[in-house]
């Protein structure tokens, strides 16, 4: 558990160094944090969630083990740009829960199991934002299964092979990650997964873990008092109080939020599961509806 946090750790040690500095330090964490197998949302699920970190690293080729949702490394080529990070949010409303804006892209996933609403953060990810509404738009996603689900964590989907192994971008191939402090792992967002630093294709997961666990609320309590400057009150008050990855934050395309449905993410998280955590009952996306916030659906 403590080599998870140690990601959070080295932003506080490092806060004084540049961004990509920092998420150089990041990467050596994250390399322990792996071989160490200590990945997971804290709570009874831990030893799932690391088996999920450690299937992360395998290849393509191993597709019932593969994790494409949850490594934690970062290139030094991603992270170079240093601009390309917004500054961190300070207090206040976090991003992620701002007020809807009329005109805002709206996509709603219609499951077998019901619906679920989701917001968009163009301004910080748009590359990411406009490839998941391309395809849905396209019916790209159409008839797509959640093929990886564990309780207390996440629920992914995306390939449309169902194996974890397949699936590409609307450019064909991959696509660099976007990453920002403005947006976090908190329970309900909407992330790119991917193979490794910028491999994003067409695969995405929603974060589930209702509770970080007291390992971690603990540390996150301790960054509060040192003042780290990646994790604001703000931040972490929304970690403690309802959830998510925080250990998942600045490897992953955060893009999107729930708005609507979490009780159906959940009812999905909860579903029986094989040894490789794939649904024993497909779960699958009827269609994604796309629309505009107070207006009326744009394509569907």
């Amino acid at each position: 558990m403590f080599y998870n946090f140690i990601l959070l750790i080295l932003n506080y040690y490092f806060k004084g160094k540049s961004i990509m500095k920092r998420k150089i330090m990041l990467i050596s964490a994250a390399a322990i944090s792996l071989m160490l197998a200590m990945t997971g949302c804290g709570g009874t699920n831990n030893n799932e969630n690391a088996q999920s970190s450690q299937s992360s690293a395998a290849s393509e080729t191993k597709a019932e083990e593969e994790s494409v949702e949850v490594i934690t490394e970062e290139s030094e080529e991603a992270t170079s740009d240093e601009s390309s990070a917004s500054a961190p949010v300070e207090s206040g409303e976090l991003v992620q829960f701002s007020e809807l804006q009329a005109g805002e892209s709206i996509a709603t996933i219609h499951t077998n199991m019901g619906d679920v609403k989701l917001r968009f953060f163009p301004q910080y990810a748009p590359k990411a934002v406009e490839n998941f509404l391309t395809h849905a738009k396209d019916g790209y996603y159409d008839g797509i299964i959640f093929h990886r689900v564990i309780n207390e964590f996440m629920i992914q989907a995306g390939d449309p092979t169902g194996t974890g192994a397949g699936g590409e971008s609307i450019w064909g191939g991959v696509f660099e990650n976007e990453v920002t402090p403005e947006l976090r792992n908190f329970r309900g967002a909407l992330c790119m997964a991917n193979a490794g630093a910028d491999t994003n294709g067409s695969q995405f997961y929603i974060v589930q873990c209702t509770d970080i666990g007291d390992n971690f609320k603990s540390q996150l309590e301790q960054m509060r008092e040192e003042k780290n400057e990646m994790y604001s009150d703000a931040v972490i008050d929304e970690y403690i109080k309802n959830g998510g990855c925080p250990y998942l934050d600045f490897s992953y395309t955060v893009f999107g939020q729930v708005i609507e449905g979490m009780d159906v993410v959940d009812a999905i998280a909860a579903v029986e599961t094989d040894s490789s955590d794939k649904p024993k009952t497909d779960v699958i996306i009827d269609t994604i509806e796309v629309s505009e916030f107070g207006g009326e659906t744009s394509a569907q």
